[in-house]
């Protein structure tokens, strides 16, 4: 299960200033209920996550995540622990390097690379490995975080 915390444990106007080299990790376990559940919200059944049979034949060997939920534990991230509520995504470039498989725990950890002098600009490290170490994601992104006065 994902670390959860209230929506109202920090406000953008109560974060602390960011510093480069600042981290931060939110863990994830993947079932086939979650896999189920981001299907019947995105229309995603590639069979790839839920046929065994057609998935045992591919390179991966066995059914696997569907992409998007690994990103969501990013979203989640950003918007919740670093930066932190009020922020938003402004790009990213990741690459998946290895498969999320049904039942993996995940990591994924941020680090503060930049922010910028004047503006809510923040240029964070990505990567999602898994409960074995396995590195399945990584690369970049840009995030904006808005305050509550409205800039």
């Amino acid at each position: 299960m994902a670390r959860l915390r209230s929506p109202l444990a920090a406000r953008p106007s109560e974060l602390v200033p960011l510093q480069v080299g600042q981290r931060a990790t939110r863990s994830l376990t993947l079932g086939a209920e979650q896999v189920r559940a981001f299907a019947e919200l995105t229309g995603d059944f590639n069979p790839l996550h839920f046929d065994a049979s057609f998935a045992a034949h591919t390179r991966f060997g066995r059914l696997v995540v569907q992409g998007g939920l690994t990103t969501g534990l990013l979203h989640a991230l950003v918007a919740m622990d670093l930066p932190g509520p009020g922020t938003v995504f402004l790009s990213q470039n990741w690459k998946f390097t290895s498969p999320v498989y049904i039942g993996d725990t995940i990591t994924a950890v941020a680090e503060v690379v930049s922010v910028h002098p004047s503006k809510p600009v923040t240029q964070l490290r990505i990567e999602i490995r898994t409960q074995t170490g396995e590195t399945v994601l990584e690369g970049e992104a840009w995030c904006y975080t808005f305050s509550p006065n409205g800039s």
